[in-house]
């Protein structure tokens, strides 16, 4: 059976959350439109098929068949600055962070003046980074926190279902199942010595590379309140699931660890925050329409990574696994002290003619480490500009495009390796989105 050695676990779901550019580990880019308004107004606005990934009672708002498909490229630029141990500093690395590509499609098929159903697939949850660099750069015959850094990508998809209905000419309700794929990979290696000597036990070791994935089933309920034609309001409730994910953890040995810790699991479980949101739109003129969102995320859910079925542990002398003093038994991988956080965001949408229509938003994204920070998880409060527009072929067809500037705090930082103890670093992180989509009413 593939086991997973918990150490290391509990280095890779930590640093998930290190830059998905957005509260915790969530991403805001589920189309080329939404974007340019800073997401503002997305439960609601249902200009393309997009909408499905925020609200799905907004699909009563659509009278023809819809589609809309679209890709984002986050081009994430990320510091770490005099990363140091109490005797050593070990460097900066300037260029942690990585890009990601990030699809989307959304299929919305009205049945008839009461129902329809939409199918999308998109992602709310991702990162990337690599700092292993630093442990490249490290002086010789000192020991650096190869424990700690690395590479590390993290990415979930969900694939949804929903169906709508419309009570009248004021309300409808959505609801909707989403199969949240999730992947991982952990790399974590360079050189090893003795404790408190030069003496090198491995010129370049391998102390993680771990390969993870697994399934989580979730759902989603929207309402909508037309309060007349050019003023509506959405609400929408995500729950999202716990991934419980199983995989391959290649080459790693137990010299980080001691013979009573280092162990080996089937599962690992990680639960992922619901989400509750409320945006507005509202026509103002037969040009200009503003829109707003307020987004709750319940990190504070996000208390613990839980690893499964303990299978066999070993010692630091011995590759022959023996059995585990409680098998079957669970271990609490890693305890959280995230708060819950809101998103606010506010957009313009101006209509220049028939061909041409214009976006402009802003975002504040509230960061959600609490008391308890780190090395792993350099999150902060953010600030996103955003803009866009949309070229319309005809009344039918539009090419839509997005970007998004995501300016972050610099943050000091501290975080625990089990090789030289406590290690501080001052991180910054911005990025600058890209998204492109088509849009087709039939």
């Amino acid at each position: 059976m593939k086991r997973f050695n918990k150490t290391f676990l509990a280095i890779s779901i930590t640093l998930a959350s290190s830059q998905a550019m957005a509260a915790g580990f969530q991403l805001n880019s589920q189309s080329a439109t939404g974007l340019g308004r800073a997401m503002a107004g997305d439960a609601v606005i249902a200009d393309n098929a997009s909408v499905l990934s925020r609200n799905p009672a907004a699909m009563a708002l659509f009278k023809d068949k819809a589609v809309s498909l679209g890709i984002t490229y986050a081009d994430v630029q990320v510091e770490v600055d005099n990363v140091s141990s109490s005797t050593t500093d070990f460097g900066s690395d300037d260029s942690a962070g990585s890009g990601k590509i990030i699809p989307n499609a959304y299929y919305i098929q009205p049945i008839n003046e009461s129902w329809a159903m939409g199918f999308a697939a998109f992602s709310n949850f991702g990162t990337g980074t690599d700092t292993s660099d630093i442990t490249k750069n490290t002086t010789a015959n000192t020991q650096a926190p190869i424990d700690l850094l690395g590479e590390t990508e993290i990415t979930s998809i969900d694939f949804n279902a929903s169906v709508s209905y419309r009570f009248n000419e004021y309300f409808s309700l959505g609801l909707g199942v989403d199969f949240v794929y999730g992947t991982g990979k952990l790399t974590r290696n360079g050189p090893l010595y003795f404790p408190g000597t030069s003496t090198v036990i491995v010129a370049d070791q391998t102390v993680a590379d771990v390969e993870a994935s697994g399934w989580g089933v979730g759902g989603i309920a929207g309402l909508v309140y037309e309060i007349n034609e050019n003023n509506r309001i959405g609400l929408s409730y995500r729950y999202s699931p716990t991934i419980n994910a199983d995989g391959d953890n290649n080459d790693s040995v137990g010299a980080l660890t001691s013979a009573s810790t280092y162990g080996y699991y089937n599962q690992i479980e990680i639960p992922l925050p619901n989400i509750a949101q409320l945006g507005g739109f509202h026509q103002i003129t037969e040009h200009f329409a503003l829109s707003y969102t307020a987004q709750y995320t319940q990190w504070g859910e996000f208390d613990r990574i839980t690893l499964l079925d303990c299978a066999s542990q070993t010692s630091l002398t011995s590759t022959t696994p023996t059995a585990c003093t409680d098998p079957g038994s669970d271990y609490v991988l890693k305890e959280y002290q995230w708060d819950d956080s809101w998103l606010f965001s506010v957009g313009g949408t101006y209509d220049i003619n028939d061909t041409w229509t214009a976006r402009i938003g802003y975002m504040y994204d509230q960061g959600v480490v609490g008391d308890l920070s780190s090395l792993s998880i350099p999150d902060s409060d953010r600030n996103w500009y955003t803009g866009g527009v949309s070229y319309h072929f005809n009344q039918k067809s539009s090419l839509d495009l997005g970007i998004a500037f995501v300016r972050g705090k610099k943050t000091h930082l501290t975080e625990t390796s089990s090789l030289i103890g406590d290690v501080t670093a001052t991180t910054s992180s911005n990025a600058v989105y890209y998204s492109m989509q088509y849009s087709y009413n039939f």
